[in-house]
C-alpha cells in the first residue's frame, strides 16, 4: 500500500474541491476511493485530518474547551495552594 504524505492529502482533497473527487483522483494517479477518504476524513477531523503517512490521529490537538478547562484547573489548584497557606497560617496563630 502506497502511503502519501499530509501536504499531498490535503492538496489532493483542496483539487478535488475545485474540479471533483473524479477527476482529482485521475489527475493525481490516486484511487476515486482514496480520495474520497480523505474528504471524510476532513469533513471528520477538521484540520487535524491528514497527520501524515499512515498513522493513526494523534489525540494530541486539544479542543478550546480543554485549553480552557486546563486554565480552569491550573487556576483552581494556585487557589487551594493560597488557602493551604493560609490556613497553616491562622493554625499556627490561634495556638499561641
Amino acid at each position: 500500500m502506497k502511503r502519501y504524505d499530509k501536504a499531498f492529502k490535503e492538496e489532493a482533497v483542496r483539487l478535488s474541491d475545485e474540479i471533483g473527487p473524479k477527476k482529482a483522483a485521475d489527475q493525481l494517479g490516486v484511487s476515486y476511493y482514496t480520495v474520497q477518504e480523505w474528504r471524510k476524513r476532513r469533513t471528520l477531523h477538521g484540520e487535524g485530518a491528514h497527520i501524515g503517512s499512515g498513522r493513526a490521529y494523534a489525540s494530541t490537538e486539544k479542543t478550546a474547551r480543554e485549553i480552557e478547562l486546563e486554565k480552569e484547573i491550573s487556576e483552581l489548584r494556585r487557589a487551594n495552594d493560597i488557602l493551604k497557606d493560609a490556613l497553616g497560617f491562622f493554625a499556627q496563630d490561634r495556638k499561641r
